[in-house]
């Protein structure tokens, strides 16, 4: 991905750095061939050179007096999720190139609602892989994209609702295994595909009540830990679908770099997830939207009940994680009918609103740890000297009101590597 070449200054708006620290007011961040040469307050910043005619030396970009910001990070992006209703919908509702177009679509839309990178949480057709090298090479418009490909579950588990009457597998979203060489065999292909994190599913759902709801197991412990021994051998990271407390446990003990959900931690699961330090993506908005949309799209009450103890089980495991001093991202389960692309700010919006964490708490989730989950933290995720300048300019105070991410009208400045990808001030 290309870098901006010359000198942009971004001023006349309060600095949320990402890294926790208080805002800084009256601030001014200067950026130099892409990257962050200052951030901090109008009075300390470098003079720049006199501006100059547009296309020469020194670009001004005027925060209005808003917020100036690391661009976001969603850490579960489903790029080839488009309007899915019925879990059908995601394996057999369009051909892989149609989803390819709606991949692309949904990535530039993740651009433009502010959101600078990604961590894919499963893809159909390896599509992520391939449009991540298109992010890179500057074919496409997205997030900077770590992809995941094809997610792995076992036989009869939560993903495996294609019945075998239909026979027609499930090779395009995912790789269905029988004990651990089956394991292995899975992430082998995952390694061959270019994938950068293995997606698993050691728990069902409150999607499937009659056979895998959110206190199953869709994985035993030795498939996963058969799938974080070959990922780690070829360098990949291991995430998983973890609402059980067991599954939690499995998949602490067995090496997973991420948890997806973490809905019912207890005492002896949240000393295991702070002593190895593994970051949690929770996705709680599309609990909540399920219970409030759900019904209109004909989701049983069943499934609605079972998202309702999801949804508060997973709110007590987050606070609980943040007050103990854990790692918890921002992102989920966008693509759904019921939780569109588009409307990812919403879960920052229920984290504060809902949860009860602060909006700079709340922030730095979604910008510096979603950058340490990406593994990237030295590059993006907060605003500091050195860094890429992925940067959110946005005309209010988030602080105040964290909902202003939510709408788009109100984003000046979009930039990756400096360059404005979006937004609706260009320069």
């Amino acid at each position: 991905m290309k870098l901006a070449q010359g000198v942009t200054v971004i001023r006349n708006g309060q600095l949320v750095t990402g890294t926790g620290a208080a805002p800084i007011r009256d601030a001014a961040l200067v950026i130099r061939e892409g990257k962050i040469d200052y951030a901090g307050p109008v009075a300390g910043a470098p003079s720049p050179p006199t501006p100059l005619p547009e296309g020469e030396g020194t670009a001004w970009i005027d925060a209005r007096g808003g917020t100036i910001m690391p661009g976001l990070i969603e850490a579960h992006f489903h790029p080839t999720y488009f309007n899915v209703a019925a879990l059908e919908d995601l394996d057999i509702k369009y051909p892989v190139e149609y989803v390819t177009l709606l991949a692309a679509a949904n990535a530039r839309l993740a651009l433009e609602c502010g959101y600078t990178a990604a961590r894919s949480g499963g893809s159909l057709f390896n599509i992520d892989v391939w449009l991540k090298r298109a992010i890179d090479s500057d074919i496409a418009l997205g997030p900077r994209l770590a992809a995941s490909g094809r997610e792995i579950c076992g036989v009869g588990g939560l993903m495996d609702w294609n019945p075998d009457y239909r026979k027609i597998g499930m090779e395009g979203l995912v790789l269905l295994i029988n004990g651990p060489d089956e394991a292995r065999a899975a992430v082998r292909k995952l390694v061959k595909d270019g994938v950068e994190w293995v997606k698993t599913y050691p728990t069902g759902d409150a999607a499937a009540p009659d056979t895998n709801d959110h206190h199953t197991l869709c994985m035993t412990f030795e498939e996963m830990h058969a799938c974080v021994a070959t990922a780690h051998n070829h360098n990949l990271k291991v995430t998983g679908h973890c609402r059980a407390t067991a599954g939690i446990k499995n998949a602490l003990r067995a090496g997973y770099d991420t948890l997806e959900h973490g809905t019912f931690m207890d005492k002896e699961a949240l000393d295991l997830l702070l002593e190895r330090n593994t970051a949690v993506v929770p996705a709680l908005q599309f609990e909540y939207a399920s219970i409030v949309h759900g019904p209109a799209i004909g989701m049983s009450q069943r499934v609605v009940d079972g998202h309702k103890e999801t949804l508060e089980g997973g709110a007590e495991s987050a606070r609980m994680i943040l007050k103990a001093g854990g790692r918890l991202g921002m992102g989920g389960d966008y693509g759904f009918a019921w939780n569109p692309h588009g409307t990812y700010a919403k879960e920052l919006t229920f984290f504060v609103k809902h949860v009860g964490f602060s909006p700079l708490d709340t922030i730095t989730c979604a910008t510096k740890t979603g950058a340490e989950i990406l593994g990237q933290e030295k590059e993006i995720g907060t605003l500091e000297p050195g860094k890429l300048a992925d940067v959110l300019v946005v005309d209010g105070d988030v602080l105040a009101d964290i909902s202003i991410l939510e709408d788009r009208s109100r984003i000046i400045t979009v930039m990756q590597g400096g360059i404005v990808k979006a937004g609706t001030v260009r320069s």
